[in-house]
């Protein structure tokens, strides 16, 4: 069983009905496998549902789904390491977002696989991710 975080780029997909994404996370959620996503990305997931066209039909899609994702709040100490993920980054001469810098600080405390495209993750010592967009 593994347990997976969702990011906006993994989550978003989820509410559109034929896409392969959904398939697979409803299948891995079948096999026992957990999704989750933070307060802090479901802002965003949210904003991309329900800005479409489709928007009511993602909204009613995504009631169906939540149920069987976990939301995790964010921690005083998620923040302060999402801060120290940016600075040692920095320092390195690479950037990370602070939204990304959260779901990774949030990833590490809790031990979760990233699910997610964005290369930035790659540079954070220890996370674990994989992305199922584009294997």
């Amino acid at each position: 069983m593994t347990h997976y975080l969702l990011d906006t780029n993994h989550a978003s997909p989820l509410v559109t009905l034929d896409h392969p994404l959904r398939a697979r996370v409803l299948s891995a959620i079948q096999s026992g496998d957990t999704f989750a996503l933070t307060t802090v990305n479901l802002a965003e997931v949210w904003y991309g549902i329900r800005i479409l066209p489709r928007a009511v039909q993602n909204q009613l899609e995504w009631q169906r789904l939540r149920s069987s994702l976990w939301i995790y709040q964010i921690e005083e100490r998620d923040a302060i390491e999402a801060a120290e993920i940016q600075l040692a980054l920095r320092r390195q001469g690479r950037q990370i977002g602070t939204i990304d810098a959260m779901l990774a600080a949030i990833a590490l405390r809790l031990g979760l696989t990233l699910l997610t495209t964005d290369a930035d993750f790659g540079a954070v010592p220890g996370l674990q991710q994989v992305n199922w967009l584009n294997p």
